[in-house]
């Protein structure tokens, strides 16, 4: 018993220092509030891999202000990703439930339940390994964003920077890119359409979408018309 209580308390004074270095060496997210970031680290990684496979890396980006951003692309992809992101503070704790029962029902990790908030964490901190300490950061970052930002600017900073294909960041240059037209102008179609790639936007391209990409473009339009 003694053995057991030493470990136990050794492991649980192992975690609080963890945590406790996790939160301390946080990025300061303040800054945000102002000023767009000029690169994030999934661009970075994804520079690194297209300079380690000898291909000039593409970076087609343009900031735009949340209001010039369509409101069929927000609801599309809030519909999408994240249907509770104005309620929640970061983490949505039922979506966490369900995509612990689901994955311990199929005996893999076949569900994720990441809010809009863990995914801007994600991209511009992180990376998209499954490391728990990764996630573990991806936590913490989440909630750090929720308490400095207001909802309207973590949303605006996530549409601007979320990857949409090789080299394609953001609403913008997605939009003029696909469709040849600016953000601000996307109907309710093209909107599900760059939503339902999100998942996977390196495989799933609105440019030539495949049969799984169009169901969830008609999933996500069935969605945004129930709301």
């Amino acid at each position: 018993m003694r053995r057991a209580l030493r470990i136990a308390l050794a492991t649980a004074a192992i975690v609080f220092a963890m945590l406790s270095y996790t939160w301390m060496t946080l990025p300061n997210v303040r800054v945000l509030a102002k000023t767009p970031p000029a690169t994030t680290a999934f661009m970075r990684m994804r520079e690194s891999q297209a300079s380690g496979q000898d291909r000039t890396p593409r970076r087609r980006h343009q900031w735009v202000s949340y209001d010039r951003i369509s409101p069929n692309l927000k609801r599309a992809v809030q519909v999408a990703e994240d249907a509770a992101f104005w309620q929640h503070q970061g983490l949505d704790f039922d979506e966490i439930r369900a995509s612990l029962e689901s994955n311990w029902e199929r005996g893999e990790f076949a569900r994720g339940a990441s809010t809009i908030t863990q995914q801007l964490a994600k991209n511009l901190y992180l990376s998209p390994s499954r490391n728990p300490y990764r996630k573990v950061r991806e936590l913490f970052i989440a909630r750090r964003l929720e308490a400095e930002l207001s909802k309207r600017r973590i949303f605006e900073l996530y549409l601007n920077l979320i990857e949409w294909g090789d080299g394609i960041w953001g609403a913008q240059a997605a939009s003029l890119i696909y469709f040849g037209i600016p953000a601000s102008e996307l109907n309710p179609s093209q909107a599900a359409l760059l939503a339902g790639a999100i998942i996977n936007p390196r495989v799933y391209s609105p440019a030539r979408p495949n049969a799984r990409l169009l169901r969830r473009q008609q999933i996500i339009l069935t969605r945004m018309g129930a709301e």
